[in-house]
């Protein structure tokens, strides 16, 4: 046995290897140990044939090695082999030096190489060790940093989007700003879809909506703070986040699936706002089964490493079929202990409507944001009717009352409810 390029989980945590965990599936007939070999080498030092230049010290520094592999199911007997298709989970870890705090190189290093491999893999988690994560600063504010920023401390957080997504200036988006404003929403946002169009760039959407938020706030006394939406290419992006500093705004929106988790950890370190990150396309990231990386470490885990404050995520009650066990092992990702990281505070998209919010709080708990777009936009007294209406909800679930009985008494919150029914299981 090679204890180069084998080793025990015991010996190697306290060392500087990040501990990658993937799923693969084999014919029968393959070795799985030459496979999971085959990665650890490819990935880190070499390729597939042995090639001049390799010592024992590049090997012993640099190279992968192969941890553990866990069949499915959990067989030990020849004799228990009946499919022709076997399924394992194999454990390789890297040496961090290889890739630093780059995180580009970090999914190159663990996901990039498979022509050289040959190992179709889907990369399920990855565990860091605290000296490779001291390297990143996470989240600014996290979930106490937002609840000290807005001075709401005991119930989840409302927002919603600027609807329609694209086609509106900022003087035509400040209206609908207002009336959602009025109605008493914590966070509005720019949908993901706007950008930087050249009928409506953010910095003076900024300045349109604070206008908006102001007038709002001194017939209301709503506070309501918009989050800006500077994804662009790298080249642009610092310029977006620069001009909307300059312009007032009160949080960013970044969609990290599109910019890449470096770009988001770069206007993290830069930028002294809170960022809300977004993960729209993500999924081509996620649901393949034999390829790419699980949706918890794709928009929990690395969204909180790479500085996301807040972070959307979807759920499994929208028009979107996200297994409830996915939804709920993100969330984990975000708010569990990590080291130093802050904990990210999940904000949950898809089917958010007042009939589903104790649903919600009961869930996920108090410390989220609910991201209710139709359920406002589309209620039939206006926006105005729909941000109450969610508001009436979460006061009335946060109160302990009988949500059914409470909710005759409110207006706005009654005609919802004639809509979008109430959910408790």
């Amino acid at each position: 046995m090679d204890s180069v390029l084998y080793t025990l989980s015991e010996h190697i945590h306290g060392q500087n290897y990040v501990i990658a965990s993937y799923y693969i599936k084999l014919p029968k007939e393959v070795d799985v140990i030459k496979k999971a070999s085959t990665l650890a080498i490819g990935q880190t030092i070499g390729t597939w044939i042995p090639i001049p230049g390799i010592t024992d010290e590049i090997r012993e520094k640099y190279m992968g090695k192969v941890v553990n592999i866990f069949d499915i199911p959990a067989l030990d007997l020849a004799t228990q082999i009946e499919e022709d298709e076997r399924k394992y989970i194999i454990q390789i870890a890297y040496p961090a030096v290889n890739f630093g705090n780059d995180l580009p190189l970090l999914i190159t290093s663990l996901l990039g190489n498979d022509a050289s491999t040959s190992a179709q893999v889907k990369l399920l988690d990855i565990e860091f060790p605290e000296e490779f994560t001291k390297k990143f600063a996470g989240p600014q504010f996290g979930i106490d940093g937002i609840r000290e920023y807005t001075k709401v401390k005991d119930r989840p957080f409302l927002l919603n989007m600027v609807k329609p997504c694209t086609g509106l200036t900022p003087e035509e988006g400040a209206k609908i700003f207002y009336q959602t404003a009025l109605g008493g929403v914590d966070f509005i946002k720019d949908d993901e879809l706007l950008g930087n169009p050249s009928y409506s760039h953010p910095a003076d959407r900024v300045k349109a909506f604070r206008k908006a938020a102001k007038a709002a706030y001194e017939k209301s006394g709503n506070h309501v703070k918009y989050f800006v939406n500077v994804t662009s290419g790298t080249a642009e992006i610092m310029d977006n986040v620069k001009a909307v500093e300059d312009a007032g705004a009160d949080g960013i929106m970044i969609n990290f699936a599109a910019v890449g988790y470096s770009v988001l950890k770069q206007v993290a370190e830069e930028t002294k706002l809170p960022i809300l990150g977004h993960a729209a396309g993500s999924g081509m990231v996620y649901e393949g089964t034999l390829n790419g990386m699980s949706s918890p470490l794709a928009v929990g885990k690395l969204a909180r490493l790479a500085g996301a404050d807040i972070v959307m995520v979807n759920t499994p009650y929208g028009g979107y079929p996200l297994s409830y066990q996915k939804y709920m092992q993100t969330i984990e990702q975000l708010v569990l202990p990590f080291y130093h990281l802050k904990a990210s505070m999940p904000s949950i998209g898809g089917g958010v409507h007042p009939g589903m919010v104790e649903k919600y709080i009961r869930e996920v708990g108090c410390d989220i944001v609910l991201a209710a777009g139709g359920a406002v936009q589309g209620h039939p007294g206006g926006a105005t009717a729909g941000a109450k209406a969610m508001r009436q909800a979460i006061e009335i679930v946060m109160s302990g009352e009988d949500f059914e009985s409470a909710a005759r008494e409110k207006k706005e919150l009654s005609e919802a409810l004639s809509l979008w029914k109430y959910h408790t299981n």
